[in-house]
């Protein structure tokens, strides 16, 4: 009998799409969620705050990575708001939403944005090792602190690690019980 009933209903035209899942254009789309919908930019990021405060790494979920074309470890450069853009570390984190990408308070001045504001991320694949850096610190951070500044803060802070810096960065150090703010 329910061969029979199959047999008796009327088909749909080939020719038309169901579009039930699509706003109609007469409809208003809803903003509220509009920017956790994917869009045509792979690249362009929520920025969100980093669960390690790490300054020269950001995290994203790896399906994100996976689109963007990247690996655990590579540098990508990061372009925010002003023409201001760094380099940094890309690692996975499996509790990042796949829009969003983590970033500590550091990574964050730099490219002159906030929490929810979106950046767009690059692969940057021509990283060249630094031979000689200039780096200062920012004159307010060091009030009262005597000593050698390169041993107890740049040294351990630049020693045995891969830290991509960029000409203008500012980061933080902390050594000593005190954390001294630096430029490039």
């Amino acid at each position: 009998r329910d061969a029979m009933a199959d047999q008796n209903k009327p088909e749909e035209p080939a020719g038309e799409d169901k579009k039930a899942d699509q706003p109609s254009p007469g409809k208003p789309k809803d903003f509220s969620t509009a920017i956790l919908d994917r869009k045509k930019a792979p690249n362009r990021l929520v920025v969100d705050e980093a669960i390690n405060d790490e300054n020269s790494v950001v995290s994203m979920n790896p399906k994100t990575m996976e689109e963007l074309e990247l690996f655990r470890g590579d540098t990508v450069l990061l372009k925010g708001k002003k023409r201001k853009d760094t380099v940094n570390i890309v690692l996975a984190d499996d509790t990042c939403e796949e829009p969003k990408i983590r970033m500590n308070k550091v990574v964050r001045k730099n490219l002159r944005v906030r929490l929810g504001d979106v950046i767009s991320v690059h692969q940057c694949t021509d990283v060249k090792y630094g031979k000689r850096v200039h780096i200062l610190p920012i004159d307010d951070t060091i009030e009262g602190i005597t000593g050698n500044l390169f041993e107890t803060f740049l040294k351990p802070y630049f020693l045995e690690a891969y830290r991509p810096v960029r000409k203008g960065d500012l980061f933080l150090v902390r050594g000593g019980m005190r954390s001294v703010e630096f430029k490039v």
